[in-house]
């Protein structure tokens, strides 16, 4: 397998990424460490941080000009120190002492849409952070989801000048820091980021952040031709060589699903889609919110669901590999063969239902492993397979 196939058709042009997978693919975003009865720590490794919905926005750091509140971003910056995660902070959202448009509705505070109404206010908030935290927070993104209105009621040439003016201030005081580009969401983004990187937008960041939130209905492996169509924005503004994020991504409520291993299944299956369409980094939404679709931590019973432990799994299955290829077959049978240290494994799923699946010879697979259970010998030259991915090896 040397290309990615859906419904048969080859993504020439999306090659599967040939380098070993890093730890650092793996993010999350926890929200609730800071509530009364906070949400504790994942028992999991948690490579990757990123604090949206954690109570860290610049209205919640600076509530009134000047008066700065660091409390929590401190506690957040030190358990992430104490646990070796990398840490993703957007900057953004105007406190409405700040707002060019203080009275504009939004789902967080009052202004909080609006661009700042003096530049000087958004170079002061940023040069405050990232001298407070220079070397102890790796990346900086720029705004959240800018082509909605609930996050963003200003224009893209504004967007551009905070972008330059945060982009400067950053790679001076912290040279070693990333600055992520404003990321746009969903299919109908794209456009957005198509003309903030025309408008010279690609300069100023080091990574383009996007979120692949997919429709109700859709399933992981649409993320291929999604991702294609955002990598070819980037082409087409000489941006191939910038490395993509999925800053945020995970699944809205919509349809149900048949069982909690099936949600966990899709998750998976996201993180595999995902790498292999180029995805550099990707953040799940969220760990601690029971308002998704997919629940990976019970606040309630303060346990893992099997979509936490899915999470667990997938981390494992392929953090140190190589992905060779992906493909699917004409039956819609879903096969991504991995290289680890010279070992071969391949992942095999079938998102539409159960089949049987004849394993080739040539693979010489000795156990089979479904997520969310325990490796097992391969005893037949066929296995059940469904949208739950198995993990065959050609070592025991």
């Amino acid at each position: 397998m040397h290309g990615l196939f859906l419904n048969s058709v080859l993504f020439a042009d999306v090659p599967t990424p040939t380098a070993t997978i890093p730890a650092s693919y793996f993010g999350l975003h926890i929200h609730h460490l800071a509530y009364p009865v906070p949400t504790p720590w994942p028992s999991m490794p948690v490579p990757q941080w990123r604090l949206w919905d954690a109570s860290v926005n610049w209205p919640n750091l600076e509530p009134n000009k000047g008066q700065w509140q660091f409390e929590t971003l401190d506690r957040f910056v030190l358990l992430a120190q104490q646990h070796g995660t990398g840490l993703l902070l957007p900057l953004g959202g105007s406190p409405r002492w700040a707002s060019a448009r203080p009275n504009v509705p939004s789902n967080y505070s009052p202004g909080f849409t609006a661009e700042p109404a003096n530049l000087e206010d958004w170079r002061t908030y940023v040069r405050m952070v990232v001298t407070r935290y220079q070397g102890r927070i790796q990346a900086y993104e720029i705004w959240n989801e800018p082509n909605l209105r609930d996050f963003w009621t200003g224009t893209t040439d504004q967007m551009l000048t905070l972008t330059r003016e945060a982009s400067q201030i950053i790679h001076t005081l912290d040279p070693h820091a990333l600055v992520v580009s404003p990321s746009a969401t969903a299919d109908y983004g794209i456009p957005w980021l198509a003309e903030f990187l025309q408008k010279g937008g690609g300069q100023y960041v080091d990574v383009i952040g996007y979120h692949f939130y997919l429709k109700p209905q859709q399933m992981p492996e649409e993320l291929l031709p999604f991702v294609q169509k955002v990598r070819q924005v980037l082409s087409e503004n000489n941006l191939d060589d910038k490395p993509l994020w999925n800053t945020e991504s995970g699944w809205l409520r919509g349809a149900p699903f048949p069982s909690e291993e099936d949600a966990g299944g899709f998750l998976a299956r996201a993180y595999i889609v995902a790498w292999a369409a180029g995805v550099q980094r990707f953040y799940w939404y969220a760990w601690d919110n029971g308002g998704m679709g997919i629940v990976t931590y019970n606040e309630t019973e303060h346990t893992m669901t099997p979509a936490g432990h899915a999470y667990q799994d997938i981390e494992q299955w392929l953090v140190g590999a190589r992905m060779e290829g992906c493909a699917e077959s004409g039956e819609h049978i879903w096969t991504c063969q991995l290289n680890r240290s010279g070992q071969k494994e391949w992942l095999v799923w079938n998102p539409l239902g159960n089949r049987r699946f004849e394993v080739p010879a040539a693979w010489h697979a000795r156990s089979a492993t479904l997520l969310l259970h325990e490796r097992r010998p391969l005893r037949e030259s066929s296995i059940d397979i469904g949208p739950v991915p198995t993990l065959l090896s050609a070592h025991s």
